[in-house]
């Protein structure tokens, strides 16, 4: 099973980003800070994936839908090949101040809450099975 995970201290920056020069600063960012955790032997993924992003907040909250296409954007050429190959996106965010569980605390994860300050959880994974919930 292919998994690739990061951290990425917030805010986001809106794919409707006015200042372009943010939105590309931005993309940089995240591309940094994910290469710290790419091993330098490891080639990018090549099959279907899904991108999960869990932005952890506790001042502006931003619309979900509006953070996803600069981070997919970003890892291009690193975690994967082109962006078409993901077929599943899983998008949440937390408020920092408010009570929430979490399931299969990876050391990546613990590192973000350990920062004391917002941030991004990113993970790369295959795809999962075909189906359709309804």
């Amino acid at each position: 099973m292919f998994k690739f995970e990061f951290i990425v201290d917030g805010p986001p920056v809106s794919q409707q980003a006015r200042r372009r020069e943010r939105l590309r600063e931005w993309k940089r960012v995240v591309r940094h800070e994910a290469e710290k955790y790419w091993s330098s032997n490891q080639q990018p993924f090549t099959e279907k994936i899904m991108l999960q992003v869990t932005y952890f907040y506790d001042s502006v909250e931003m619309d979900v839908d509006n953070i996803v296409k600069p981070i997919q954007d970003a890892i291009i050429g690193l975690a994967y090949v082109d962006d078409n190959q993901i077929t599943d996106v899983l998008v949440r965010k937390r408020n920092l101040s408010t009570d929430f569980k979490i399931k299969n605390m990876t050391s990546i994860l613990a590192e973000g809450f350990s920062r004391g300050n917002e941030f991004l959880h990113i993970v790369v994974i295959n795809a999962p099975d075909q189906e359709i919930i309804t």
